[in-house]
């Protein structure tokens, strides 16, 4: 990003400021419809994050009326599930393999070269904080069903060359573009001016501004971030807002959107997504208020309920229910006694059952959770991969899109731009992004199967059968499905090894 001096500038580029800031406010009011939704299931999944409504207090209880667990228990294990299966920390779960436009001779020599680009690469992930982070995105995901990425670039000479930061729900203001992505955000920080400095080191604030800012080191200003898409680049601004004036911090251009934002699930004419917990939320309620029913039940039949005569004698405000206590009464009166309950059939355990299941099953803990059966069998094993990459199909395919490959693109591009990797074109063409997470390779499966079992049963035919298996293609075909490195999969392969000579084939039917 390329920073200037802006104090100068500032007074003629006042009106393009107030045309971004009327943008940023009709964004804003879109966003303000889905807040009470927000709130309310950030409260009853995951109260920890997401104050809305700012009645919340940094450091402060917010799990006084919760008394479920079974939707926080079930939302951490997805977003744990998700990062395992799309991101897995410290394993290589994407590649690069050469596309479709290069021979076979050329895609041999730079196969190579791909699987060395993408080991470098996965090693910046690794030493960052991309998982931190990522694992706060997945927890606003699964709630909220939107959540937002900030990938920037790290000061030369830090351990890894990229930095992330989780854009929390209530700071981020998005907006749709023409090709159906969230590529326009307003995110909106309040940071200290030591911070201010610290991230916009060439910014010219006016001590008319900040005011006493530069005496209280904790007083926060708000600053609006605007990234919006221009013309095949991103178009970045920094504004800081105080006493109803602004001061211009940053301007500056991306070949790659810094903010990458997706989605669970997208309804028609809706810019923010639906979660899972959305869709559970019903039973979520339910099964909280069950719960509190339960316990205040529970509490009746310890304590009971008594009676008493009115006698003058007994005081029942004065009565401690404990062992070993003497409650005086008058004569001839019979002073405390419990008072008999109705009896009842007692539905509601099965009642929470019903709705603890549910949770789980909207919320995917049933299916993406540890096998604790260790006799399962191989098939059962596949199977079980097999439905999980089938309910999470149309997610994963918007996760792809929305988040893996715009996320490796970004990483791509900054390490060549460093010269760290070399200065090929990731287009598609003579580069080809390849997948080779858990849950991608889950997809790949069922092929993989079929295609070995096609080979057993053709071989068992007899030798004259069995030369129709190409087998050296039979193994590409098996080693790309499996997310082999592609440099070890040999692409030009002599024409006697795929078509066996004459002399041969008599030699194997004699």
């Amino acid at each position: 990003m390329n920073n200037v001096n802006l104090e100068q500038h500032r007074q003629d580029n006042l009106k393009d400021y107030s045309d971004l800031i009327e943008r940023y406010n009709k964004s804003r009011e879109r966003h303000n419809t889905w807040k009470t939704h927000w709130q309310e299931c950030y409260d009853y999944a995951l109260p920890q994050r997401g104050d809305f409504i700012g009645s919340s207090v940094i450091g402060g209880k917010r799990t006084d009326k919760l008394y479920d667990g079974t939707a926080l228990d079930a939302v951490d294990q997805l977003a744990a599930s998700l990062l395992g299966n799309l991101t897995p920390p410290w394993t290589q779960w994407f590649g690069f393999k050469p596309g479709p436009d290069l021979s076979p001779a050329e895609a041999e020599k730079l196969a190579p070269v791909l699987e060395e680009s993408a080991k470098i690469i996965q090693d910046h992930f690794d030493h960052s904080n991309f998982s931190v982070e990522l694992h706060q995105c997945f927890l606003d995901l699964v709630v909220g069903g939107t959540a937002t990425l900030m990938f920037e670039e790290a000061e030369p000479g830090s351990l890894s060359a990229f930095k992330f930061s989780a854009v929390p729900l209530q700071n981020a203001v998005l907006e749709e573009g023409e090709n159906g992505f969230l590529d326009t955000i307003f995110r909106e920080i309040e940071l200290t001016l030591t911070q201010i400095k610290s991230r916009y080191p060439f910014a010219v604030i006016s001590p008319s501004i900040i005011g006493s800012g530069e005496k209280d080191t904790q007083s926060r200003f708000k600053v609006l971030e605007f990234i919006l898409p221009e013309e095949g680049v991103y178009n970045y601004t920094a504004l800081l807002f105080e006493g109803g004036q602004n001061a211009l911090l940053a301007q500056g251009r991306f070949g790659d959107n810094p903010a990458i934002s997706f989605r669970w699930m997208k309804s028609p004419g809706e810019i923010y997504g639906r979660s899972p917990v959305m869709k559970a939320l019903p039973d979520i309620k339910t099964a909280n208020k069950v719960v509190e029913l339960i316990l205040k039940n529970a509490s009746i039949s310890v304590t009971g309920i008594w009676q008493a005569d009115d006698d003058g004698v007994l005081n029942p405000a004065n009565i401690e229910l404990v062992p070993g206590a003497i409650i005086p009464k008058a004569v001839g009166s019979q002073g405390l006694k419990p008072l008999e309950m109705p009896a009842r059939f007692d539905v509601s355990e099965l009642v929470l059952n019903d709705l603890r299941s549910r949770i789980r099953h909207a919320l995917l803990a049933d299916k993406l959770g540890q096998m604790n059966d260790r006799r399962m069998t191989a098939t059962e094993v596949l199977e079980r991969s097999a439905e999980m990459a089938l309910i999470l199909g149309a997610t994963y395919g918007r996760l792809q899109s929305e988040l893996l490959t715009p996320l490796v693109k970004r990483a791509f591009n900054i390490l060549k731009r460093r010269g760290e990797i070399p200065d090929i074109a990731l287009d598609g063409r003579y580069v080809v992004l390849d997948y080779r997470s858990p849950l991608a390779r889950a997809q790949g499966q069922r092929s993989v199967q079929n295609t070995l079992t096609w080979i057993e049963s053709v071989i068992a035919m007899g030798p004259q059968a069995a030369l129709s298996v190409n087998m050296p293609r039979a193994a590409q075909f098996l080693g790309e499905a499996l997310g082999v490195p592609s440099d070890l999969i040999q692409k030009e392969i002599p024409l006697s090894e795929i078509i066996p000579t004459q002399e041969v084939q008599n030699e194997t039917i004699s």
